[in-house]
């Protein structure tokens, strides 16, 4: 219980909030028929006590008052709702509303995170401060961390603000008691939220989660899910329930949901947005070691940081102008990945992309430097490139730390899906991709068929699942994801490697015109339907929940611009 005698008295004049000061304290307000919801589900009887632990203007409380006032059916009653809220100008500004709508708000203005949990209240409900890991530091961090922390829940140095404050919220529910909070569609996917998705099923009777097509806080840059958890104390429970909602208005409208069992609870909850029987051939080809996970065939690794890519990466043009010697530069696969999207990096590849002026050279001298060499690490000095994080850390600033050419480059951004390039040319790459080293029994095989044989709807569909969307409706695929990333496997490859290789130049032909999902149906022929693996009709689910996947990222992306 809130103990509202050391409520901070606010005064009656306050200075002016801004939306960007808002956004630098994570506080995003939440739309009426969002709150109107969740304060529908949460409270289910006006004895109910409850809690809005970042109140910011008290959306939440004026919800919850209007909701006990319908449950009590008592036009002269005046509920009393409690809140906690850091800014104050907000907290005079949510008290004020919640006496505006026939209630009564002790809103103590504190840091949610000094306060002492006390389990006493049937519902928590509210939108916790979104910050993300790069802000969230210090002290705020330190208290954070701690309070999750004291619910057995250990958050790493990644983790943004809401984590902990998911976790400190739950923390003052009664046994029982119903959480109810807007969250960051992060929950479902990042690394970081491992342990409170875990801590969520160990300690609900039910989760339901509300998912949304459309982006409902355009302003916050990120997608959201409501979370809905019932029965505090009493869980653990096996399952959630997923329910989808095009945007905030479709709340009205929702149906019962679906039940999503997580193989792991703590793993990544983007499986619950597919539906059972896409997901069921991949399980069978996995149990049946048909398919496998990238890590089986070799480690995924990040690429090259040099500091300064303008500085330190060279087309062949500028070499020449430069007048570098060859020993003094190393071959490149230039900086991004859109030359990456067929099933080789060649030599010829190279040649013709350092003719249209990409960078194809590594700047990388030896303990000797040329004169050429030396007139350019002057250059790179007077410029204060030597300064530049990386570069100052350096025993030697303008020696990069390299790593060996990768057997194959894996695209980590992308727009469609990612893509597995065999590195003929043997490449440095840098970090705008991901290199993989396959295992030497694997060398031959992978280096030849894998990025073909990867171009199959259930990787595709995979992909979706182990990655993660980012601003734009970009997937993203960092090196544990791809480990985890579901790939045919040598067995099967090896079984079909004639067929495979007589659609290879195809496939080529099709990638390099653009047409991707005409390649995949290639492959998908000959390794999955045209094998008896996979049927026909779960080839179409397989490619209708992938597309569904790809659509909810990029609508998304685009609603958020």
């Amino acid at each position: 219980m809130i103990d509202n005698r050391k409520v901070t008295v606010v005064p009656a004049i306050h200075p002016a909030d801004t939306p960007t000061l808002r956004k630098a304290r994570g506080a995003f307000f939440t739309p009426d028929v969002i709150t109107a919801f969740i304060s529908a589900w949460a409270i289910r009887d006006v004895t109910d006590r409850v809690l809005e632990p970042s109140a910011g203007d008290a959306a939440f409380l004026v919800s919850a008052v209007d909701r006990l006032r319908e449950l009590g059916r008592d036009e002269s009653a005046h509920p009393v709702v409690d809140g906690v809220e850091l800014h104050e100008h907000s907290a005079a500004v949510g008290t004020q509303r919640v006496a505006e709508a026939g209630g009564e708000a002790r809103i103590r203005h504190s840091d949610f995170f000094l306060l002492e949990p006390a389990p006493s209240y049937d519902a928590v409900i509210g939108n916790p401060p979104y910050i993300r890991y790069q802000d969230f530091t210090g002290e705020a961090r330190t208290r954070a961390r701690k309070a999750a922390l004291a619910a057995g829940v250990a958050l790493t140095g990644l983790a943004s603000s809401w984590a902990a404050f998911t976790v400190q919220s739950a923390l003052f529910l009664r046994k029982g008691g119903r959480l109810g909070l807007v969250l960051p569609a992060e929950l479902l996917s990042v690394n970081y939220a491992a342990p409170v998705r875990r801590f969520l099923f160990d300690s609900f009777r039910t989760v339901e989660l509300v998912l949304f097509d459309e982006q409902v806080f355009p302003d916050a840059e990120a997608d959201v899910v409501l979370l809905l958890a019932d029965g505090y104390g009493q869980g653990p429970t096996t399952g959630a329930t997923i329910r989808q909602a095009k945007n905030a208005t479709g709340l009205a409208s929702l149906d019962a949901g679906q039940l999503w069992i997580p193989t792991d609870p703590a793993g990544k909850w983007t499986g619950s947005l597919v539906a059972p029987n896409a997901v069921e051939p991949l399980r069978t080809l996995l149990r049946d070691g048909k398919f496998t996970l990238l890590e089986e065939w070799g480690d995924t690794t990040l690429g090259i940081v040099t500091g300064n890519n303008a500085y330190f990466t060279l087309s062949p043009k500028r070499v020449k102008e430069l007048g570098l010697h060859r020993n003094e530069l190393l071959r490149l696969s230039p900086p991004g990945s859109s030359h990456l999207r067929g099933l080789h990096l060649s030599d010829d590849m190279l040649t013709r992309l350092g003719a249209d002026g990409k960078a194809t050279y590594l700047f990388y001298p030896g303990e000797k430097l040329s004169k050429e060499a030396r007139d350019y690490v002057a250059d790179g000095h007077r410029t204060g490139v030597d300064e530049a994080y990386k570069c100052r850390v350096r025993k030697t600033w303008y020696r990069v730390p390299i790593i060996p050419p990768a057997d194959l480059l894996l695209t980590c951004m992308n727009a469609d899906t990612p893509r597995l390039t065999t590195n003929t040319a043997r490449a440095h790459h840098l970090n705008s991709v991901h290199g993989v080293y396959l295992k030497e029994h694997r060398r031959d095989l992978g280096n030849e068929l894998l990025p073909l044989a990867s171009l199959n709807s259930v990787t595709l569909l995979n992909a979706e699942m182990v990655g993660r969307a980012y601003g734009g409706g970009i997937l993203k695929i960092e090196p544990k994801e791809a480990d985890q990333w579901a790939m045919p496997s040598a067995t099967l490859i090896e079984e079909n490697a004639p067929a495979l290789r007589e659609i290879k130049s195809n496939v080529a032909r099709l990638l390099q015109a653009g047409r991707l999902l005409d390649a995949v149906a290639l492959v998908d022929r000959v390794l999955l339907t045209g094998t008896g693996h996979v049927s026909a009709n779960q080839i179409e689910h397989v490619r209708q929940a992938r597309a569904e996947l790809a659509r909810r990222r990029t609508v998304r992306g685009a609603s958020g611009r």
